[in-house]
């Protein structure tokens, strides 16, 4: 169970990272710093719906388009992001079709990167705070 949420915020983190970092690239994505509250919210079910619609898509594609599980993670993250867009709580508006493109893609490699990197982080000073205890 610790793990789950150990991954969970993991996710979070990368997810929030990939969302501001698409803002910084794209000029049609834009987070609405304003509404801070709105953007949180946004991160958590922009997360909550990855963790939920990734698993269901891959199913559906592997029964119906197989050709398609090499981007289950770039689809995932579309139809989230248009979930949260479309959303009344702001915090996150994507206004052209460029930024609906490329947004996409540049959430889901930073968060996938994120994934990766992240806990090696973590896992690394835990390690190393684990060996300063034993010394």
């Amino acid at each position: 169970m610790i793990t789950f949420f150990i991954r969970t915020f993991i996710f979070l983190i990368s997810s929030a990272i990939g969302l501001v970092v698409a803002d910084l690239l794209l000029e049609g994505f834009v987070i609405e710093w304003s509404k801070w509250w709105g953007f949180l919210i946004c991160i958590v079910i922009f997360t909550v719906l990855q963790l939920i619609l990734s698993p269901w898509i891959t199913s559906v594609a592997n029964r119906y388009a197989p050709a398609l599980l090499g981007g289950i993670g770039i689809i995932s993250t579309l139809v989230s992001l248009v979930i949260v867009v479309l959303l009344p709580i702001g915090g996150l508006r994507i206004t052209d079709l460029l930024s609906w493109i490329l947004g996409p893609v540049i959430v889901w490699l930073i968060a996938a990167v994120g994934t990766v990197v992240l806990p090696l982080i973590f896992l690394k000073r835990e390690v190393a705070q684990r060996r300063d205890r034993r010394r």
